[in-house]
């Protein structure tokens, strides 16, 4: 699940999405003039609408061979990425491979970008995180990580950090699903928004009270849309009412999705007192009483 923004979001496929049609519709899935290829679009459509706010985010731990690697399969777009140092290794009895964050102790580096030394990873709420990858008989704990400097791309999302990294040291830039390097081996961690898909790829949807109306009223329009076509006349009052819940279902679920968090209107804020700043204060940094 992802809970980067305003609410946490729980996710399920497109045939749990259509098993709730079929109870409202009554067992549409025996209409032959439902096809559900079409309702997958529909799907896809929505899934489009909502934006990428609510696609799940991702971390992983890449390693770099001859100067390149491949991007996992449900990559969609890069938050960011930071070049791995040195790490510690423990071991655990664990299954199974994951990445965490873990908080840990202010340092003296910070974010800066400009920096040269070393520095660790910030989260959302300001405080320091350290990468702890987990295997099934070790565990990496990488004690520093260093600024990766990308080239703008489609695959980079446009506020992401590592496009302003003026230390181009190490850099790189993704193309076709594979990330390329300016070094030959290494480890590198990305934070990304994944596709709408399963690992067994199949079309994943938002589950929430609010966005389920959305859909739900998205594809039932399809499917009276297609009974009209196939001379079912009787339906065209249902999709004059479908059609009516669908616009305030949209609105509502548009409403949800782009309210800011409080880690937005907290950088809202800072923005605005640093303007303010700028502007009637600055000037006077010069002045000595």
């Amino acid at each position: 699940m992802s809970s980067l923004y305003n609410y946490t979001i729980k996710y399920r496929t497109i045939d749990d999405l259509l098993e709730d049609i079929n109870v409202d519709l009554m067992n549409p899935a025996m209409d032959k003039t439902i096809e559900p290829q079409q309702l997958i679009k529909v799907a896809i459509r929505v899934n489009y609408d909502l934006g990428l706010r609510i696609q799940e985010t991702r971390e992983k731990v890449l390693e770099i061979e001859n100067g390149k690697t491949k991007l996992p399969t449900n990559f969609y777009t890069l938050n960011f990425a930071v070049l791995c140092g040195s790490y510690t290794v423990t071991s655990p009895v664990i299954q199974g491979t994951q990445v965490e964050e873990v908080l840990v102790d202010q340092g003296n580096c910070g974010t800066d970008p400009d920096c040269s030394a070393p520095y660790t990873c910030v989260n959302d709420c300001g405080g320091y995180v350290q990468l702890i990858q987990r295997f099934k008989t070790e565990t990496r704990t990488y004690n520093t990580v260093f600024p990766l400097h990308l080239t703008s791309s489609k695959e980079v999302s446009c506020d992401c950090p590592n496009t302003k990294v003026s230390v181009q040291t190490n850099s790189g830039y993704i193309k076709d699903g594979f990330l390329y390097v300016n070094f030959d081996t290494g480890n590198v961690y990305i934070n990304y928004q994944s596709t709408m898909e399963d690992e067994e790829g199949n079309l994943l949807v938002a589950d929430h009270p609010i966005l389920n109306e959305y859909y739900e009223y998205a594809l039932k329009q399809r499917i009276i849309e297609n009974r009209i076509m196939m001379g079912d006349q009787t339906s065209v009052p249902q999709l004059q009412l479908v059609e009516q819940r669908l616009r305030a279902a949209r609105n509502n679920a548009l409403s949800l999705v782009n309210t800011p968090n409080f880690a937005e209107l907290k950088k809202i804020w800072e923005m605005n007192r640093g303007a303010m700043y700028n502007r009637y204060y600055d000037m006077f940094k010069s002045y000595k009483p």
